[in-house]
């Protein structure tokens, strides 16, 4: 799916609920409410109620797990090819780790009992959202092997991937000193490796914004991580397909 002309996204720019058979998704349209989501916003606190769920559409949100001294890193992110809150029809309510949004758009969110509701029914919304949580479940495991076995420079090349490919553009406005918080590292690690992607011609940075030059040589660049989880969301998603950017 991709925007309209006019740039306001749909229910639909969101793979998984464009996935959807039409009647459950007419039975969902009502109750879906589009949302802004700017850059920073938190979408909910750790150990935090869970009232919605979010399904992005031309944005994309960190899933942050925050210690008592206040360092963080992201165990996962969720564009418009998920959701936000899998809590609420997992039956925890609550989780551990905190949801911000890493790049701003807009995106819509659905009341926590309409959700249950069409879940607890079984079907069709039931077998997609567990699917995407055993997706996402692969994406947190990978993101900790990354972490703990790559260098900084592919696990970067990871993150601008992973966040590409849940965009409809490939530039990221973003700073070096929130990807170091999101991947867990010194700022002086981001800007280096950052630093010789730019100088092999890869990326351009510039004030804040990450435009990926050539794809297919970051590609090249990345460890075996993105390969894993990007197989496993095409195999156990292959309707919603989260699909490169050109």
């Amino acid at each position: 799916m991709t925007l309209s002309a006019a740039g306001a996204p749909t229910p639909r720019d969101n793979h998984l609920l464009a996935a959807l058979p039409a009647v459950v998704y007419d039975r969902l349209l009502p109750d879906l409410e589009r949302v802004p989501m700017p850059l920073g916003l938190s979408v909910y606190e750790s150990g935090a109620v869970q009232g919605f769920v979010y399904f992005p559409a031309n944005s994309i949100v960190s899933l942050l797990y925050v210690l008592t001294n206040g360092a963080s890193a992201e165990i996962a992110v969720t564009g418009r090819e998920g959701l936000v809150g899998i809590s609420l029809f997992m039956g925890g309510e609550t989780t551990p780790s905190r949801a911000v949004v890493q790049s701003a758009g807009h995106g819509y969110r659905l009341r926590g009992e309409h959700l249950k509701r069409e879940f607890e029914s079984g079907g069709a919304l039931q077998l997609l959202l567990l699917r995407y949580t055993q997706a996402l479940i692969t994406q947190m495991t990978q993101t900790a092997v990354c972490n703990r076995h790559h260098s900084v420079d592919q696990q970067l090349c990871r993150w601008l991937l992973l966040s590409l490919d849940r965009l409809p553009a490939r530039v990221l406005v973003m700073t070096q000193e929130l990807i170091a918080n999101m991947l867990g590292v010194r700022r002086e690690g981001v800007t280096e490796a950052a630093g010789k992607l730019q100088a092999d011609g890869l990326i351009e940075y510039s004030r804040g914004k990450i435009t990926v030059l050539d794809r297919a040589r970051v590609e090249a660049r990345v460890c075996e991580c993105y390969a894993v989880v990007k197989k496993e969301y095409d195999r156990l998603l292959p309707e919603t397909s989260v699909s490169a950017t050109p």
